[in-house]
């Protein structure tokens, strides 16, 4: 069985600058990737299978496995080798799913990008970087920064990748109030579509610069994100008061990080917030500088 990490995707800032006429939305985001994440498992088979496992598992056990990423990734890359003369045989899917569903930490994005790296890989199959980055699109705007998985720059409507070298890891808190948040209803509550665009990055050599110029960014999804779902606020203001020197919602939300002085720091907050918040998603993480 060959097994892949999901790392989880954190929008450390993310600017909403325009809309495209089909209506997909552009945006300029700052992205990092995380050690937790969920976990792809996959191995021949008799006939194709998946299985959903894992703490956060549950929360998609009602939907319909076609309708799952994996699932629709798995089924995407096939159509891809059967276009090229190749058939590509059974293969059974095992989802490891340790971040909550709906979150704004890509965590239905990276499963599909894992199991895109994963698959070609047990099939020993290369469709080529121009398809296998069309698919990943078709797949969802956030797959293709998923499947480059390092630190990097998204524009357009998240294909468009710039790597960025960032030269040290960042303690990170995560924290979700178990509130899934539509991204289409939030973008629907944007009271402006047309906002300045990312500041070109500082910093990237010396974590304090850094923070201070993240503080100068935004996430533009972060206000409709409260309307829509107002323990948002208190996600935030939890993190805050726990001594995170920044506190920012990811995505489309709910879920929300701070960035801690050390690992310490971050797990002592952790401690106390899984006691003050029973209710709540709370995990701390490192940031990673490679995929």
């Amino acid at each position: 069985m060959l097994r892949i990490d999901a790392p989880a995707k954190i929008n450390l800032a993310l600017h909403v600058t325009g809309r495209r006429a089909d209506g997909y939305h552009l945006i300029q985001s700052l992205v990092v990737f995380a050690e937790l994440g969920d976990g792809i498992a996959v191995q021949q088979a008799d006939r194709d299978g998946f299985v959903l496992e894992g703490p956060e598992a549950a929360a998609l056990s009602t939907e319909a496995a076609s309708g799952n990423l994996v699932v629709r990734a798995r089924d995407g890359l096939r159509d891809a080798a059967r276009r090229s003369g190749r058939e590509l045989p059974p293969v059974e899917i095992r989802l490891d799913k340790q971040l909550p569903v709906a979150s704004g930490i890509g965590g239905g994005s990276a499963d599909a990008a894992a199991t895109l790296k994963a698959l070609c890989r047990l099939w020993d199959y290369d469709p080529g970087s121009e398809t296998l980055s069309t698919l990943a699109l078709n797949l969802g705007a956030d797959v293709p920064m998923c499947l480059d998985g390092r630190p990097l720059i998204a524009r357009g409507i998240g294909e468009k990748l710039e790597p960025v070298e960032l030269g040290f890891t960042l303690d990170l808190v995560i924290v979700n109030p178990r509130i899934g948040v539509s991204t289409p209803d939030v973008f629907s509550r944007l009271a402006s579509r047309e906002n300045p665009p990312l500041p070109e990055p500082e910093g990237l050599g010396d974590r304090q610069h850094f923070i201070d110029w993240l503080k100068h960014t935004r996430n533009d999804l972060e206000r409709p994100a409260k309307s829509v779902a107002p323990a948002i606020s208190e996600c935030l203001s939890a993190l805050g008061s726990e001594g995170a020197d920044f506190v920012r919602m990811s995505g489309s939300g709910a879920s929300c990080f701070g960035v801690f002085a050390s690992t310490e720091a971050a797990q002592a907050a952790v401690e106390h917030l899984r006691h003050a918040k029973p209710g709540w998603f709370v995990a701390a993480t490192r940031t990673m500088t490679t995929a």
